[in-house]
């Protein structure tokens, strides 16, 4: 065999398993932490203790591995009554347990009082998401525990409508009676 190729395969070699190496290590940081979850859940049962009914079930955990969210690990709650879902986790900023219930319930209640709106306005087929900040419930210094709704405050949420198909001639009037309707 060739001096060139013993370098050639040797250095392909090394790049072959240097990639398996990057490969490897990428999937294992993708992996949540067991204990880390575990720690995590028992936070944020004790959380609901204080704070909340027994109306609230924890049912996951979130593993923030890709730095999107201002937490690594977070609780997923659910609601029994509501079936709200939200999630419950450790603020590094303020070193507390937080939850982001008022702002998930809001969301669910707005999409509840526009949804026949919509569909009435845009069709079936139209699609929506409703937006509202994470920390409102904190902002407005409201209880958890009584949430209330969000027509009892000057909330004013984000709202994206998205229709499948090309834009109309009536779409902006449909959308300034939308405004006044909500």
């Amino acid at each position: 065999m060739s001096k060139f190729l013993k370098i050639f395969l040797s250095i392909l070699g090394v790049i072959v398993v240097g990639i398996g190496i990057l490969i490897f290590s990428f999937v294992q940081g993708m992996k949540p932490d067991k204990d880390q979850e575990e720690k995590i859940k028992i936070q944020a049962k004790q959380y609901l203790a204080e704070k909340f009914n027994e109306n609230f079930e924890i049912y996951d955990t979130l593993y923030d591995n890709m730095g999107n969210f201002e937490f690594e690990y977070a609780a997923k709650v659910r609601d029994k009554n509501t079936h709200t879902q939200f999630l419950v986790y450790y603020d590094d900023e303020t070193e507390q347990m937080v939850d982001t219930y008022i702002a998930d319930k809001w969301e669910d209640d707005v999409e509840r009082d526009i949804r026949p709106y919509i569909k009435e306005t845009f069709g079936e087929k139209a699609d929506f998401f409703v937006y509202i900040d994470d920390e409102i419930g904190k902002e407005l210094g409201i209880d958890p525990a009584h949430a209330g709704s969000y027509k009892d405050f000057k909330v004013t949420p984000t709202i994206h409508i998205k229709l499948p198909r090309k834009k109309s001639t009536d779409d902006e009037k449909c959308i300034e009676e939308f405004i006044s309707f909500f």
